[in-house]
This record gives structure tokens, C-alpha cells and sequence, in this order.
């Protein structure tokens, strides 16, 4: 097995249709343990909180409480302290992403651009605007802003962090199930929503397969399910409540080659109930989340995840939220 410079393993696609096709950089657990210490002075080690709901105990693993509103800013802060400091950072996102990266450059001293696509949440792009980072918008889709970041970073020579499809961001979304298992060693499995990949296999590298990890996605948004059942990434359809946090057209590579050796049990559940979950969360727990970080609380509701003791992550909180 190869070694880039950044000390991430590389390891070769298979060439097949429909999966990874080049040699993509691949994190370990390692990097997840060296990522946990470098970000540690910039992001908060968030609260785990123990509850019994329809009878039945449940870990919530509260990550909407971290700085920016979500696990986003684990990521972002590990790729922009990873290597040599950049000059200027670019990336493009929904909203929660373009927030960790635009908090982290400010943090950091490193100029960034945040490029959007129409259809991000207001209050996600105000929040962006605030913190000083330079917001563009760029296409209708994820897909269109990506392309368009992509390009203007080329122009810039500047740093492109992407949301998902990244070694240092991956590894830095894991530390999040370090601090699981460290607080909650009891707990028997870990789930978490998913759009691109990145939180699911950071989550994977952490757990190092000492517990399953469910990985839940919205039944209409679910590039992750898509893969799976493919062999590799894959283009899946992008229409759910949840969009704005989990609407990766496709799972990217380097969360591919992660999640597809790790004990990873896929599971799909309906916008109708993940709005049910979100507005139970309130009702149960005084817990207010944005849709996407309600999915593996619905799953759990129910019955979906084989597990007496399960810790869900609730990831994210970036939306002008209120009950339905």
C-alpha cells in the first residue's frame, strides 16, 4: 500500500463501471486519531445525552451544538490544518459545509470564497455572508456550484475543500464517534444521516468496526443506498425535505472506498417521518434540529436499526426552524 505526502494510504479504484476508477487517497483510523488533536482547540467537544422514549433507551450524540451549527466545522478545520497553510480557500456547499469552511479560514487568518446554489437556505447563506467569507452563487444544484468553486480555485491557485470527497475532511467528521466512544462506551451501534459520505465514513474509520454503523438516508436523496446497491458511486435522484444538508447527487470516492469495507447497514426512511422525528426531538427533548439531523432519530422511532443501545448524531441545526 502507497503513502501520499500527507500521510493518508492511497489505494487503486477497481476500473469497473460505476465504481472508483483512479486511485483515491484513503484515511484511516490513524488519521482520525491525529485529526482529534489538531482541531481540538478550535472545535467543541459536544454533549451526549441519555433518554428513554417509547420505553426504549436512547443516546443522542448532540453535534447541532457545535460551533457553526453542525459536525461540518470537524472537517473543514482538519483540511485547512492539514499540510501547508493555504493562501485562499474555495468551496462550494449547501449551506452547513461553506459554513465550517468559512468559520475555520476566518479562525485561520485565510481568505474564503463559499459558492451556493439557488436553492441554499437563506438563513444558511446569511450566515455564511457574516462570518466574512465571499458568497457566490453558482447554478441550481450542489453539482453546478462544485463545478463553478472548482474552477474558480484553479483561477486563484487556491486550497478547494470539498464537503464530502476529501482524506482530511473524513478524517476530521470521525472525531465526533471518538468522543462517542469515549463518553459512551456502553453504546452497541452509531447512525448517522448521510448525503455525500463523509460523517458515515469517518464514523466507519472511528469505529474501526467494533460496532455497526447505520447509515441513514432520506428515501428520494440517497446517493449512499444508490452505491451500495451499485457497486460504486453512482448519480441518484436529489428530492427530500432534507436536500440542503443531504443532497449529494453522488456519494463521493473516497467515502466509497471507506464505507464499502465497513460494517455499514444502509437503511432509507420517508420525508413525512423525518419532519415527525424533527418535531418528537422538540416534543421529547427540547432538542430543535434541522430536518437532515432527524433522520436516524426516525429510523429509530421506527424500528430500523437493529440495536439495544444505539447513539444517533444529531448533526446539524442550521435553519429557521419551527414545529410543523
Amino acid at each position: 500500500m502507497l503513502t501520499s505526502k500527507s500521510g493518508y494510504s492511497l489505494r487503486p479504484g477497481s476500473g469497473q463501471a460505476g465504481q472508483v476508477s483512479s486511485s483515491v487517497v484513503i484515511p484511516s483510523t490513524p488519521d482520525v486519531d491525529r485529526a482529534a488533536a489538531r482541531i481540538a482547540p478550535h472545535v467543541r467537544r459536544t454533549p451526549l445525552l441519555r433518554a428513554e422514549i417509547d420505553g426504549r433507551p436512547v443516546v443522542v450524540k448532540l453535534e447541532h451544538l457545535q460551533r457553526t451549527g453542525s459536525f461540518k466545522l470537524r472537517g473543514a478545520t482538519n483540511a485547512l490544518l492539514s499540510g501547508e497553510p493555504p493562501l485562499d480557500v474555495v468551496t462550494a456547499s449547501g449551506g452547513n459545509h461553506g459554513l465550517a469552511v468559512a468559520t475555520a479560514a476566518h479562525v485561520l487568518g485565510i481568505p474564503a470564497t463559499v459558492f451556493v446554489p439557488s436553492s441554499a437556505p437563506e438563513g444558511k447563506v446569511r450566515r455564511i455572508a457574516a462570518i466574512g467569507a465571499k458568497v457566490v452563487r453558482g447554478g441550481e444544484t450542489y453539482a453546478e456550484a462544485a463545478s463553478a468553486a472548482r474552477a474558480a480555485a484553479a483561477d486563484l491557485g487556491a486550497r478547494y475543500v470539498h464537503a464530502y470527497d476529501d482524506p482530511a475532511v473524513v478524517a476530521g467528521q470521525g472525531t465526533a464517534a471518538l468522543e462517542i466512544l469515549a463518553d459512551a462506551p456502553d453504546v452497541d451501534a452509531v447512525a448517522v444521516a448521510v448525503g455525500g459520505g463523509g460523517l458515515a465514513a469517518g464514523t466507519a474509520l472511528a469505529l474501526d468496526g467494533t460496532r455497526p454503523l447505520f447509515a441513514v438516508e432520506p428515501e428520494n436523496c440517497c446517493a449512499l443506498h444508490a452505491a451500495l446497491a451499485a457497486g460504486g458511486p453512482v448519480d441518484a435522484p436529489v428530492d427530500s425535505v432534507a436536500a440542503s444538508a443531504l443532497g449529494a447527487t453522488r456519494v463521493g470516492r473516497v467515502p466509497f472506498a471507506v464505507l464499502g469495507k465497513a460494517d455499514v447497514r444502509s437503511v432509507l426512511v420517508p420525508d413525512r417521518e423525518i419532519l415527525t422525528a424533527r418535531d418528537r426531538l422538540w416534543e421529547e427533548l427540547r432538542v430543535a434540529v434541522e430536518p437532515a439531523a432527524a433522520a436516524p432519530f426516525a429510523a429509530w422511532l421506527n424500528g430500523q436499526l437493529d440495536a439495544e443501545s444505539p447513539c444517533l448524531v444529531l448533526c446539524g441545526a442550521n435553519t429557521d426552524w419551527e414545529p410543523a
